[in-house]
């Protein structure tokens, strides 16, 4: 039987307390009023260097130009015409009269100056403070947005490795049993995953944040200033209520097998026939059914729903693949640490290749469906499609492409190597980058279209990963001690005890 060390216990603790701490002053460091976004936008864009008075010169200074061009455009050109001299009394007259007339006419063009300037102040001035409020709700918005990347991440890490559970059973894998155990540890992770996760998407339907744009009120009203016309013709599918019911039966559907196949898998160990066996067979087989469809719209709900605008039709696949190698790694690494710690003593390097295999594999994988998106799109170059790389490309140039290089070719150069893929450092370091690059990744997939060009890795950011990760710690490690590390009855397990490769 595992036991759970103290050290690792109490790294997982400080880790979730550090992590509230720090998401919690990602709130507290938030601006509060459009006046303290005012500031920072001036102090970012002039170095804080008098930069409010900078910017509020620079706004009059715009309204200013844009009045002076209108009244400009108002102005008739005065017309110069020769009369003749042929009355001196009707000249004398003409002249009393527009010399009377003048004053008027140039007061009342100097009135009408000074209301088109007045006017167009106003309306850049009205522009500026919605412009200010809008990154005020982003920046508002982005200790929530790096909860929701954590927090995602984590659930779908567990969720990738059920899958891979079921896919071993479905398959009768005859490799993998010793590795059963570890599997079932890391899923134990998605309950209290999916409990926190659904808490946090009721809260965005609740507006307790803004992190799906198709939740804002009056968005499928056509009355209101708010109406989206793209986002009413979904308001079917996208709609809060219908949002949670799959959510709800996606978590439960996938908890639900967690529960029943954990339960056959200790059961098995006592029994005295393969009836336990067969019944995770085939439940495998109806789980994976279920799941094919469920990540699918999960993904589009979860994911891609944050830019309602935009959408692909391989993104189900996409985000399958991210969660999907990210979950093997995790295999990976709980298997080595277990491993040195003097735990399953029958896992051999050549278990640890077919998981490095699974690693280097679905990395390639992932990078052949996020280059089929890339490029179809950016071939076709339809402005709805591109609208979504122009954004990541142009604000998240760095994280754009260095996930790509994390995910793809640091992967492909470290593991390309049969031998490499038995030594334990390759593979650490292999899983590290890969991990890395698919937060990253999540990172990117959600932060544009919640918090916009206002991003930075900040408290909020660290907090939000090291809560989570500490509490994915102590779940898994807690749910090792349960249950002995090795599936002992299982039909297969002699096979996978000498297994080699």
């Amino acid at each position: 039987m595992y036991t759970f060390s103290n050290k690792l216990k109490t790294f997982a603790f400080v880790l979730m307390a550090l992590g509230l701490i720090g998401w919690g002053y990602g709130f507290f460091d938030a601006p509060k009023t459009t006046a303290d976004v005012e500031k920072i936008l001036a102090e970012s864009a002039h170095g804080g260097h008098h930069g409010a008075e900078a910017a509020h010169d620079a706004h009059a200074t715009a309204a200013d130009s844009h009045a002076s061009t209108e009244a400009h455009h108002e102005v008739a050109p005065a017309e110069h015409v020769a009369a003749p001299a042929t009355d001196s009394l009707a000249t004398t007259a003409h002249d009393s009269v527009a010399a009377a007339v003048a004053p008027a006419a140039e007061a009342h063009h100097d009135d009408a100056h000074a209301a088109k300037a007045d006017h167009a102040e106003a309306d850049a001035h009205a522009e500026h403070q919605k412009h200010l409020e809008h990154v005020l709700h982003q920046l508002q918005n982005k200790p929530w947005a790096a909860l929701y990347v954590a927090c995602i991440f984590f659930l779908l890490i567990s969720v990738g490795v059920l899958a891979f559970y079921a896919i071993q059973w479905a398959a009768q894998a005859g490799w993998s049993p010793v590795l059963f155990r570890v599997m079932e540890g890391i899923t134990a992770y998605l309950l209290p995953g999916s409990i926190i996760f659904f808490v946090l998407l009721v809260l965005s339907g609740m507006h307790f944040n803004h992190l799906f744009t198709w939740m804002g009120e009056g968005v499928t009203d056509p009355a209101s200033p708010n109406y989206d016309a793209i986002i009413a013709g979904k308001k079917g599918f996208l709609n809060v209520p219908f949002f949670l019911i799959r959510a709800a039966i996606f978590l439960a559907g996938w908890n639900y097998y967690r529960y029943v196949s954990r339960k056959n898998s200790l059961a098995q160990d006592n029994a005295s026939d393969d009836s336990f066996y067969k019944k995770n067979f085939k439940a495998a087989a109806g789980f994976l059914a279920f799941f094919i469809v469920s990540e699918s719209i999960a993904s589009w709900d979860w994911v891609m729903s944050v830019d309602p605008h935009w959408y692909s039709t391989l993104f189900g696949w996409y985000v399958f693949a991210s969660f999907f190698v990210s979950g093997i790694t995790t295999i990976a690494f709980v298997t080595l640490y277990l491993k040195s710690r003097g735990y399953l003593e029958y896992v051999n390097t050549s278990h640890i290749h077919d998981l490095a295999k699974f690693m280097f594999g679905i990395s390639v994988f992932w990078t052949y469906l996020w280059f089929s998106q890339f490029m179809l799109m950016w071939y076709s170059n339809i402005p709805e499609e591109v609208t979504y790389f122009v954004t990541r490309i142009d604000n998240y140039r760095l994280p754009f492409f260095g996930m790509v290089v994390m995910n793809f070719v640091l992967p492909i150069l470290i593991l390309i190597n049969t031998d490499f893929k038995r030594l334990t450092w390759i593979v650490v370091m292999a899983g590290i980058i890969i991990l890395t690059g698919h937060y990253i990744d999540f990172f990117n997939m959600i932060m544009p279209a919640t918090v916009g060009d206002q991003w930075f890795i900040g408290a909020s950011e660290i907090g939000a990963l090291m809560f989570f990760l500490g509490l994915f710690i102590f779940v898994i490690f807690s749910a090792l001690t349960k249950a002995p590390l090795l599936a002992k009855r299982n039909p297969l397990i002699e096979e996978s005890k000498h297994f080699h490769y």
